[in-house]
């Protein structure tokens, strides 16, 4: 894992900024502290951040072959079978690691290369004889990749914050793109690089940079085909789908571990790489100070973890490893979370996987996490909630009508929240076949994977490889996700049970208790200390008359909010992000604006 950076001019010598460009990499030195390399000539600069797994000897970027020079962030888990084939045609490898097979590979296939290649990545090649760069990112956005075209410039990076230390543009946010954050946030419009000017490069596609003229194209998209599977063939055949990647995924020269919240993802992934591994597992889960005195259950939430993590760790003799984060270190690391992010994301649910992540890192490079399978299996209640899924809308995102309402009047006049996420919404859909279109589990199952699925797999990305930790996710596999596309949602929900193929497939490698446990998100702290702190942290915030949340929301609503001696936010945002995290997220806001000097226009 490691962080990506590149800058184009053909117009001028931009060797001149060379200094420049060592402190805009430098800005992402979280990403990887192994090595740190560079490619600079008078028409491009490109450079890397290296965070060793592979080959850890031979594997620093950037790395050249010819007229050719790679730039990659991520990991090619088919990267053996992918060499082997390149041995065939007459290619000669001077490494082990997977950059020099994935640039062997794009010698080889050109764009063609994103067709074989399996795994997570953000990566850019430059020929130097054809004066061409090109760009991809992996096909379910697990590696990030932002852009800017400014005049002659062209500028990439795994990071918004490097682009904006270019100074080339000023840290504007448009009426339309704050709309956009106060509407779908934490979730993002497709494409959007937040600020005005800078963009994203999708999940799933690519670009051709050349001439001072960029051209971006899809390559992957889930197809639509008949599954004529039975059931008992289509649980087999997702065993054995899950299991190969688990497997795939283990590859690495330096240990690896697992996250065991006592779910049934975790517990698959726990199983597979514990029967798998030849030596001791270590698994990890996260708990808040109190939260089992404090413990309160919900629709969603509706038991805590422990007792299933022991039962799993026990199973597998696990050597597990319990972290507990107080309420002050979670609050502390707010701050931090937005700096990871480059935005407000997820309050507290992004600071504690920020912390839990610097704890993991102490010890390990590499852990699998069990991200995705919720959105690919049908597990959230939006999938078998009418009262959820029978809107034309994203079910996942609650109380418009409130997010309006806490805006001040000059924006309330400017900005329709609900117009602008049904837009987004409708967009979204319109990718799809008109057949597609009318299914209605074939739109839930696309729309979660185009924005909440990214935005999970963005917070896992930038949490984890801000505390230099690589996050592998074996449920994002495109066999797996290709093959659940034209499953009947039948098989994923029946007999009141979501994820029932899932949980059939593996009850053999599952204690009885988890095979048969109801889905639990993500924990957060039910401690009423960390509310009490947080909003302490946004009345000071408030004391300042310039903060932009005077600026932006009703303030009046804001300590109404905060008076408030009821938790009477309903989640706001999927299942997790109730009041505690709606007045933390109106703190992150305030530190946002604040630091990144940001201007409204």
């Amino acid at each position: 894992m490691c962080g990506i950076l590149g800058w184009s001019n053909n117009k001028k010598n931009i060797l001149k900024d060379k200094d420049l460009f060592i402190d805009m990499l430098d800005s992402m030195s979280n990403r990887g502290n192994d090595n740190t390399g560079y490619y600079l000539r008078s028409n491009i600069m490109l450079g890397h951040k290296r965070l060793a797994i592979i080959d850890i000897e031979n594997g620093n970027q950037p790395m050249c072959d010819g007229s050719y020079c790679i730039i990659y962030n991520g990991e090619i888990y088919n990267a053996p079978e992918i060499k082997k084939d390149l041995l065939k045609k007459g290619y000669k490898f001077n490494t082990k690691c997977d950059t020099e097979v994935l640039l062997k590979c794009f010698i080889e296939y050109k764009e063609k290369c994103l067709d074989v290649i399996e795994g997570i990545f953000a990566f850019a090649v430059y020929d130097k004889n054809s004066n061409e760069l090109f760009i991809a990112r992996d096909r379910y956005g697990i590696k990030p990749l932002y852009y800017l075209k400014y005049k002659n410039d062209f500028i990439f990076s795994s990071t918004i914050k490097a682009i904006l230390k270019s100074k080339l543009i000023k840290p504007i946010i448009t009426k339309k793109e704050l709309g956009e954050i106060l509407s779908l946030g934490p979730s993002k419009k497709l494409g959007s690089g937040i600020f005005k000017g800078i963009n994203e490069l999708r999940p799933g596609h690519y670009m051709i940079y050349k001439k001072n003229k960029y051209i971006v194209k899809r390559y992957y998209n889930v197809k639509t085909s008949k599954c004529n599977d039975t059931y008992e063939v289509a649980r087999d055949k997702i065993k054995q789908l899950l299991t190969e990647s688990i497997k795939r995924q283990m590859i690495s020269d330096v240990p690896i571990a697992c996250l065991l919240s006592g779910g049934i993802d975790s517990s698959i992934i726990t199983a597979i790489v514990a029967k798998n591994l030849d030596k001791k597992l270590t698994t990890y889960s996260i708990d808040y100070v109190d939260n089992d005195k404090y413990f309160k259950k919900t629709d969603f939430t509706v038991e805590q973890d422990k007792k299933f993590i022991e039962e799993m760790s026990k199973r597998y003799n696990t050597n597990h490893i319990y972290k507990v984060i107080t309420q002050e270190e979670l609050a502390s690391y707010l701050k931090d979370a937005v700096d990871a992010r480059d935005y407000p994301g997820m309050s507290d649910i992004d600071s504690s996987l920020l912390w839990f992540s610097k704890e993991i890192s102490k010890d390990y490079k590499v852990i699998l996490s069990g991200e995705c399978a919720d959105e690919i299996f049908g597990g959230y209640p939006w999938f078998y909630r009418n009262e959820l899924n029978d809107r034309y809308s994203f079910p996942w995102i609650n109380n418009l009508d409130y997010r309006q309402s806490l805006l001040n009047k000059k924006y309330r006049r400017k900005i329709n929240l609900k117009r602008i996420a049904q837009k987004e919404y409708s967009k979204t859909i319109k990718e799809l076949t008109k057949s597609d279109r009318k299914d209605k589990y074939k739109r839930l199952f696309y729309i979660n994977m185009t924005h909440f699925m990214t935005t999970l797999l963005d917070r896992k990305d930038r949490m984890t490889m801000y505390s230099t930790l690589e996050a592998r996710v074996p449920f994002a596999d495109t066999k797996l996700i290709d093959y659940l596309w034209n499953l009947p949602f039948s098989y994923k929900y029946y007999n009141g049970k979501e994820k029932y193929i899932l949980r059939d497939a593996f009850s053999d490698v599952l204690p009885e208790s988890i095979d048969k446990r109801k889905k639990n998100p993500y924990p957060k702290t039910h401690n009423p200390k960390y509310l009490h702190i947080v909003s302490n942290l946004l009345r000071e915030c408030l004391k300042d008359k310039n903060s932009v949340l005077y600026k932006v929301f009703d303030i009046d609503k804001i300590y109404e909010l905060l008076n408030s001696s009821d938790d009477n936010v309903l989640p706001w945002f999927g299942q997790l992000m109730m009041k505690p995290q709606l007045i933390a997220y109106l703190y992150e806001f305030d530190y946002w604006f604040k630091k990144y000097n940001i201007i409204i226009k």
